[in-house]
């Protein structure tokens, strides 16, 4: 095993900026093989991210955390990304049901602590079932989207989950992602056209107004302090002191130390 630390990813992120998304995205599968998946929230950006990956025949799992208070259009567009695009999507779920869960705990939702605590228990430690699965998870996640993520690297250690999140999308601006949803025809989740501009849970999602920041309508009744989940790294702290230990072959391959991994 061998150390890889954010730093050590510098140059190579660097040498990220001006490749596409797809261009990323071969590059993921070169590097990490069948030990790559796709982790997505089934929202627009998640949608393109399968869409491309299906297109280029690269029939990768993808990850979905099934909060189990989603809304009915969240799931029928996981059933449909499935069947349409050929993908295995693995749902992953809670210990706890959310009538066992208020049952134990009471509505944590209601105050910032309480969400962070819910939001932990219904979405960060489900992913952590598939942590050792997989070295590599490409994400959605756009520095498009402001806030926290306007310095989003392309790649991010992951200490939690124990591996490296690629961000294929980073640079992807808001009218290439609407270009290549309405030139590809993407499977998009129906809530995007009735105002949603991010979804999430139905108990603490709602719509945007037009002059509303993208994150408004998430947990909207606890104010400007709760903007995150935390299932992202990335969005909850910097990455640049993090470090995992991955395989010396791996790592040797992600820095191109033996082999010159052209994109």
């Amino acid at each position: 095993m061998s150390l890889l630390k954010q730093a050590d990813l510098a140059a190579l992120n660097a040498s990220m900026e001006e490749r596409s998304p797809q261009e990323i995205l071969r590059w993921a599968v070169s590097v990490f093989g069948d030990r790559l998946a796709i982790l997505s929230a089934m929202q627009q950006a998640g949608s393109v991210v399968c869409h491309m990956a299906s297109t280029a025949n690269q029939r990768l799992p993808v990850l979905f955390v099934d909060t189990g208070v989603h809304f009915q259009e969240t799931l029928t567009t996981r059933d449909r990304i499935s069947k349409e695009y050929g993908l295995e999507v693995i749902s992953l779920v809670p210990e706890l049901t959310m009538e066992e869960q208020t049952a134990k705990l009471g509505i944590l939702y209601l105050n910032v602590d309480g969400q962070l605590k819910c939001c932990d228990m219904r979405k960060t430690q489900p992913l952590l079932q598939a942590r050792g699965r997989y070295d590599g998870l490409i994400g959605s996640l756009r520095r498009s989207d402001g806030e926290r993520r306007s310095n989003l690297p392309i790649l991010a250690i992951d200490k939690s989950m124990s591996c490296v999140r690629v961000n294929i999308l980073a640079n992807f601006e808001d009218h290439e992602m609407r270009d290549y949803i309405d030139n590809n025809n993407v499977i998009i989740n129906p809530l995007h056209l009735q105002g949603y501009s991010t979804i999430g849970c139905n108990r603490c999602t709602t719509p945007v107004m037009p002059d509303e920041p993208k994150r408004a309508g998430r947990w909207r009744h606890l104010g400007p302090w709760a903007m995150y989940c935390g299932i992202n790294p990335t969005d909850v702290r910097r990455p640049e002191s993090e470090a995992i230990d991955l395989p010396t072959d791996l790592v040797d391959r992600l820095l191109g130390r033996k082999v010159d991994f052209a994109i």
